[in-house]
């Protein structure tokens, strides 16, 4: 498997371009800047197989309108984020004044442990609401990797101050990706890599869970 990951939008998210297969890729939280994750595309003779959105936030989602006109493919959000994530509250002005249309293709059913499959490549769904409601991580386990969103930063976590945050719930969410393997490599939707088993050590808010 491939990866890219492009620094897009004026919040800096890491959009994953993932793919296995020639032609299809799975675009992971399309933030913004359409166009460099079409040039990135391009690059490697690419097409939209699926988009995933860990969470409904404007940041991770406001290229989708311009990325779907080219390629008509599944959108896949949680139930729990889908149904305010594309109206006029999840505007963020001046950066995100419209959040963009609810895509025709939209799945909804990310239940916890469900197996994504597609272009070869399988990630698993691990439900971590907190941040939004409808949070979500994927644990590709043959790569040994886990794109977490905002739910775990490199040395921190996502914040919980937001309307349906909940940091209660963020912490119990953080419980069920301490059994994943030490050498999970970890892309959050901000900020550097890391390695689970670095931030198992030191992230302050992992302390005391193990």
């Amino acid at each position: 498997m491939h990866l890219e990951i492009l620094t897009v939008g004026a919040f800096e998210v890491n959009c994953v371009v993932l793919w296995a297969e020639p032609s299809q890729a799975w675009i992971v939280d399309p933030g913004a800047d359409a166009d460099l994750i079409r040039t990135c595309l391009h690059k490697h003779g690419l097409h939209v197989a699926q988009v995933v959105c860990t969470h409904g936030h404007i940041d991770h989602i406001s290229a989708l309108d311009e990325l779907l006109t080219t390629d008509a493919a599944p959108v896949w959000m949680h139930a729990d984020d889908a149904q305010w994530a594309f109206s006029a509250v999840n505007r963020l002005p001046p950066a995100y004044p419209t959040p963009p249309q609810r895509p025709a293709l939209l799945q909804t059913e990310l239940s916890d442990g469900r197996l994504l499959i597609s272009g070869g490549i399988e990630a698993r769904i691990i439900r971590t609401p907190g941040h939004t409601p409808g949070c979500v991580c994927l644990y590709l386990e043959q790569e040994r990797l886990l794109l977490t969103g905002d739910t775990l930063f490199a040395g921190s976590v996502g914040r919980t101050d937001l309307p349906g945050g909940d940091s209660r719930q963020l912490m119990r969410s953080l419980t069920k990706l301490l059994p994943l393997p030490n050498n999970t490599r970890m892309i959050a939707g901000h900020g550097p890599a890391s390695i689970l088993g670095e931030e198992k050590q030191t992230n302050p808010f992992l302390q005391g869970r193990l």
